[in-house]
């Protein structure tokens, strides 16, 4: 128990050099980079705002690479000092030793998932909503709630907000959709129900439709109008309704499961979604898998070379994994494999094929 409390400590404490050091690269690379974005402009204190809004969600990304880096500095370490060499000749082998560190990755895992998860999601949104307002764009386009989906178009001199009850998987096809009409005070000008509305090059195509003038004197309902068809003009495109929704990491995955449920009840599929809620979740395997890739490659005393060449080897193996990962990620967003094989086969893979390594080198 005692060697394992060891292990675990050394794990962590290289674990968090890594993340350190990486830290101090990429801060004041982001700064440099939201320097170009927004300009400068806006002075110095929107920029490092920015920059620490941003950094959260870039370190989250790199966490299996900063597992594999911390698992090499440490089985270096151990090498260099005989410490290993120590544990292999009291009878540990191989998996032994690498035990602790496997259950800290799990562990660190877990607590990213359910506590950093959020935090980043937190930021996130923020950086988006803030970065949006010192460009000078638009910050939300889209949302979706249990009352269906909502949209947003309009120029400087008129804004109009759009209910629909359901929609096709790209926002394009709404049914039963209202539209309301605001000018740039803020007053409600008009309110047009449809049965169905379709987007086409700028504008909506809507059918079965009833128009109320609301800005207009008197009764509102005995001016009502009925039309079979009507055009509406619209400022929105299929591109904008697609990337309205926003980042899946800007939802707390405590979250995802009820944003998911809600797109799928406005008619959209939600696959990034669903495919991002199995990536996190299988989080804590791809870090376990991270280890074993390191200690396979690296669980060895120094005396037998080629220690670079095994450091190489370990870090394109973490490499190709993790790409692997990310373009099962992509096939599972677009619909062309199940999101359970995309999320889960990686890691798996990887764990299986760094134990058989592991085993085949050191205790084989």
């Amino acid at each position: 128990m005692i060697l394992h409390l060891y292990l675990a400590r050394r794990f962590l404490r290289a674990l968090g050099i890594v993340t350190a050091v990486f830290v101090a690269i990429l801060l004041p690379i982001d700064l440099a980079e939201q320097l170009r974005r927004i300009g400068p402009g806006q002075g110095f204190g929107p920029l490092l705002e920015l920059a620490l809004l941003n950094l959260p969600g870039s370190l989250y990304q790199m966490i299996p690479l900063f597992v594999l880096l911390g698992t090499l500095l440490m089985f270096l370490g151990l090498a260099r000092t005989s410490e290993l060499v120590v544990v292999r000749a009291s009878g540990r082998s191989a998996l032994r030793a690498a035990a602790s560190p496997v259950i800290v990755a799990v562990l660190v895992g877990v607590l990213v998932v359910m506590v950093l998860n959020p935090i980043v999601a937190a930021t996130e949104q923020q950086f988006d909503m803030r970065s949006a307002r010192y460009q000078g764009a638009e910050e939300r386009t889209v949302s979706v709630s249990s009352e269906g989906l909502w949209l947003r178009q309009g120029s400087t001199t008129e804004q109009t907000v759009i209910r629909a009850g359901a929609t096709n998987s790209d926002g394009t096809h709404l049914f039963d959709a209202t539209f309301f009409t605001f000018d740039a005070a803020g007053l409600l000008l008009t309110r047009i129900n449809a049965r169905q509305a379709l987007l086409v090059d700028g504008a909506w195509d809507l059918t079965g439709v009833r128009r109320w003038p609301l800005a207009e004197a008197g009764n509102p309902e005995a001016a009502a109008e009925n039309f079979d068809t009507l055009s509406l003009p619209s400022t929105l495109t299929r591109e904008q309704i697609r990337d309205g929704f926003g980042k899946p990491e800007t939802v707390p995955i405590y979250e995802l499961p009820g944003f998911i449920a809600q797109l799928n009840q406005a008619g959209f599929a939600g696959l990034q979604h669903r495919v991002w809620l199995q990536m996190e979740l299988s989080a804590p395997l791809m870090l376990a898998a991270m280890v074993l890739i390191g200690a396979g490659f690296t669980m060895r005393h120094t005396r037998f070379g080629k220690t670079g060449i095994m450091v190489l080897a370990a870090i394109l193996l973490g490499f190709g994994t993790f790409f692997v990962r990310s373009f099962a990620q992509v096939l599972g967003e677009s619909g062309q494999l199940p999101v359970a094989l995309v999320a889960w086969t990686p890691p798996i893979a990887a764990i299986l094929l760094a134990l058989a390594l592991l085993l085949h080198t050191e205790d084989g």
